[in-house]
């Protein structure tokens, strides 16, 4: 293969890897979000820790993976990204930690200060993750402040409307993602309470998504491929109507294919803003003269084929492990035989 496909092949991968991270880390962000709404008591806290304990570790391995590919894939494009937005993604590592240590330190003590301080420290975390990612790639899909002298902007720059937009649109989508995911996973009261939850914050989801999408063909150039390709339409009518499935799924009570429905939504919203940025993978909305474009970020040849062929054998083993490993703990968890994260 030439140095071109190869080159396009891993963009092709870039992308999937970080749709795979949202669409798994997606939900036990949710729970995260929603943790201090509906466990009520430390059972209940229990039951929700465990519901996403077993996972939640192995979703975040894509996140690494996400930025391993980068850097071995496109150094350039690594380099640029974690100086052009260091601050959200410091913020971004600084909210993983918060999680983190909320979720792991959470019951090493029963005080109610310590309990308060970890069941907030991850909500808090879990919410700054999603906003932040949204952000982020609202901004990549509007173009950065990218010049001749390199990038012109700052945090503030990237917290404008339709970046705050992309942000609340990920919170909504986890969050709805979350609330499914804790009536698949649980029994009794959080059940109810997350089903309670998940009708309003569907109906928000979906408004979102719609608003999402009008802004991003007034306010950006995502849609300049679109209209060279026709064809392309398809993908962000697949997200609408995945995410129009969804709410129909959770008003009928069906909360696996609701589920199932928000996974779709998550993915063709992803590939709806990566088929829109082709070629460029960090676009300047100053000029696209000093877009950053996969053509000239990638590595060399030998890099792309030896990455390539290591995927081809690592990938399909990882997603095995986490197949199996979904299965082992698929059973619901009930409040009363609930150990929590241990």
């Amino acid at each position: 293969m030439s140095h071109d496909t190869l080159a396009i092949i891993w963009f092709g991968l870039w992308g999937l890897i970080w749709t795979i991270y949202f669409i798994l880390d997606g939900y036990s962000l949710g729970t995260g979000m929603l943790f201090p709404f509906i466990a009520k008591n430390r059972q209940e806290r229990n039951q929700i820790q465990e519901a996403i304990g077993p996972f939640w570790g192995g979703n975040e391995v894509w996140l690494i993976t996400a930025g391993g590919a980068t850097f071995a894939a496109f150094p350039a494009v690594y380099a640029d990204m974690f100086s052009f937005l260091y601050t959200p993604l410091f913020l971004v590592l600084i909210a993983l930690f918060l999680r983190a240590a909320g979720l792991e330190f959470m019951h090493k003590d029963d005080h109610p200060v310590w309990q308060s301080a970890c069941k907030w420290g991850f909500t808090i975390g879990s919410f700054l993750i999603a906003l932040l990612f949204g952000v982020t790639f609202a901004n990549l899909y509007r173009g950065l402040l990218i010049g001749k002298e390199g990038y012109e902007g700052n945090l503030l720059s990237l917290l404008n409307p339709y970046g705050l937009l992309g942000g609340l649109l990920f919170v909504a989508l986890f969050l709805l993602s979350g609330s499914l995911w804790i009536q698949l996973k649980t029994e009794g009261e959080t059940a109810k309470r997350a089903a309670k939850l998940s009708r309003p914050i569907a109906g928000v989801a979906a408004a979102m998504l719609a608003l999402f999408f009008l802004a991003t063909a007034n306010r950006t150039p995502l849609t300049d491929n679109y209209a060279d390709y026709p064809i392309l339409w398809i993908v962000p009518l697949l997200a609408l109507v995945a995410m129009l499935a969804a709410v129909r799924f959770v008003f009928k009570k069906k909360i696996g294919l609701a589920f199932t429905a928000v996974c779709i939504t998550i993915f063709t919203k992803m590939a709806f803003g990566f088929i829109g940025m082709f070629p460029n993978m960090l676009p300047s909305k100053i000029d696209n003269a000093y877009s950053v474009n996969l053509y000239d970020a990638a590595g060399s040849k030998l890099n792309l084929t030896i990455m390539f062929t290591v995927a081809i054998i690592f990938v399909p083993i990882v997603i095995g492990y986490q197949l199996w490993s979904y299965s082992l703990f698929k059973e619901k968890i009930h409040k009363e035989s609930a150990k929590g994260y241990q």
